[in-house]
């Protein structure tokens, strides 16, 4: 394996570790909320949880370092631009069904390219093109294209605004990490995504201890699986593979949520849901290997 495809080939399994980490949270905050916490608990404690593990882990990459500009940036970045995110998509079930919504938000990775060429920041390659229709097809086939005549204009128009703010969201984070180490970068946002969520609980009252063991594993298992391994994996590839690789190979979350769904939740794993994480598997395969020959090079 040659030396310049070391550094895509190991980015391309952090995010798609990443992805698969993330792929955990619907399954874990299911069963946490089934257990009798509510939403905006789960999220708190998830990211106080995370934010405490990071704090820790960060502790020499922090004491050589003052709390600057960039550190702010992160944490305005997680706090406000997450929580809004978190807000639409969410509220956004109150007008599509999951599957049309995971099927709008995955569309993220086309605004992602877009707005990546009209800043001139990565351009449209053959590769980058072909593996970005694979992979939107691939989550069409698994949660099945929806029809409009059947949706709601306005979940259609939250749910298309979460996939563009999450499209200007991860070009961000890029730009803002700069040359932090990947934990130290998921401290900052996980921290600030804490402090927006513990405003929130303060002020809505909804905000508890919780006293029950059985969620006190869930949210254990939140913070370490989808949050610390999953931010850090995410600020780790993303800075080698840039915003259009790196959402591109992220869409396979859904296909492993759907596989966690089947072992945990024993929902059922259809062909559709197979065959499309087959082809989203083949859009990262032809990522890593276009960028191995060198026709895919980020900038």
């Amino acid at each position: 394996m040659s030396s310049t495809r070391n550094p895509v080939f190991q980015a391309t399994l952090l995010i798609a570790f990443s992805a698969c980490c993330f792929g955990s949270l619907t399954t874990l905050t299911l069963l946490a909320m089934q257990a009798g916490l509510s939403l905006v608990n789960v999220i708190f404690w998830r990211f106080c949880l995370a934010a405490g593990v990071l704090f820790v882990l960060t502790w020499h990459s922090r004491s050589s370092r003052s709390l600057d500009r960039t550190a702010w940036r992160l944490m305005a970045i997680g706090g406000i631009g997450q929580a809004i995110i978190s807000y639409l998509s969410f509220k956004s079930l109150d007008y599509l069904p999951v599957g049309a919504l995971a099927f709008l938000f995955y569309t993220y990775p086309a605004w992602v390219a877009i707005i990546s060429a009209v800043r001139g920041r990565e351009a449209f390659t053959r590769p980058r093109v072909i593996a970005l229709a694979m992979a939107m097809s691939g989550i069409a086939i698994m949660v099945g294209m929806p029809s409009a005549k059947a949706l709601s204009s306005v979940g259609i128009v939250m749910a298309l605004g979460t996939a563009f703010l999450y499209a200007i969201y991860l070009p961000l984070i890029h730009d803002a990490q700069e040359q932090l180490p990947a934990l130290l970068s998921s401290f900052y946002i996980v921290s600030g995504i804490a402090a927006t969520f513990l405003f929130v609980g303060l002020l809505t009252g909804e905000l508890k201890l919780p006293v029950s063991p059985r969620i006190w594993v869930y949210l254990v298992f939140l913070a370490i699986i989808g949050t610390v391994l999953a931010f850090g994996g995410l600020m780790a590839g993303l800075r080698t593979l840039g915003p259009v690789r790196t959402s591109i190979i992220a869409t396979v979350e859904p296909f492993f949520t759907a596989i966690l769904g089947a072992v945990v939740l024993e929902q059922s794993l259809t062909i559709a849901v197979i065959s499309g994480g087959l082809l989203i598997a083949a859009a990262v395969i032809i990522l890593e290997q276009s960028s191995e020959r060198g026709e895919d090079v980020a900038v």
